[in-house]
């Protein structure tokens, strides 16, 4: 029986509906979906979710969503705006609840590749969000893929979707997005 393709989870945006950093996001994952992965989204406002509680078990459903589809992962894509010089609250926050899978077998987000977006109104902000994020994985035992992206928002290299975007950039998030799904593969291998 031939192995399940892989599920990827595409976490970020804002609560802007298709912001800048949903739309690179969307990119991403187009392209991991084109390489024969399943995606599942949690984005935008879907992200408004309680604070996580470490005194608390309980769990509303929309966090419940969250957990399953970490747990249930093989690879995820994350693009989170860059705020005040850092990664936004809200993915930070949903990041946080990897910490429910802490006692499962592969516990936070082991053995999982991340592909990482920053966007930003600027170079710095941009490139220091992506740099957070990626301690973040790591601390999450994450293997933040290659490629990452860094974007500047106020050099109009994002457009509504593909055609209207930069080529260059439109590349690196494809080829991030297929990064990943080559790490699920390569590393979940038959398993399904």
């Amino acid at each position: 029986m031939p192995a399940r393709p892989p599920h990827i989870v595409a976490i970020g945006g804002s609560t802007t509906p298709m912001a800048a950093s949903e739309r690179a996001l969307r990119m991403a994952a187009e392209a991991a979906a084109e390489a024969g992965a399943e995606v599942t989204f949690v984005t935008g406002r879907s992200l408004l979710i309680p604070i996580y509680d470490t005194e608390s078990s309980e769990r509303p459903v929309e966090t419940l969503a969250l957990v399953d589809a970490l747990r249930a992962a093989d690879g995820v894509i994350i693009a989170s705006p860059g705020y005040h010089g850092a990664l936004s609250g809200m993915v930070k926050n949903a990041l946080d609840y990897a910490e429910d899978l802490r006692y499962d077998e592969r516990p936070y987000l082991e053995g999982r590749a991340v592909g990482l977006i920053a966007v930003a109104h600027g170079w710095q902000t941009a490139v220091g969000t992506l740099n957070q994020l990626r301690t973040v994985v790591h601390a999450l035992r994450g293997w933040p893929t290659p490629l990452g992206v860094a974007i500047n928002d106020a050099a109009g290299l994002i457009g509504s979707d593909a055609e209207s975007s930069d080529a260059a950039l439109v590349r690196q998030l494809r080829t991030m997005g297929q990064q990943v799904v080559d790490f699920a593969t390569s590393v979940g291998g038959g398993r399904g």
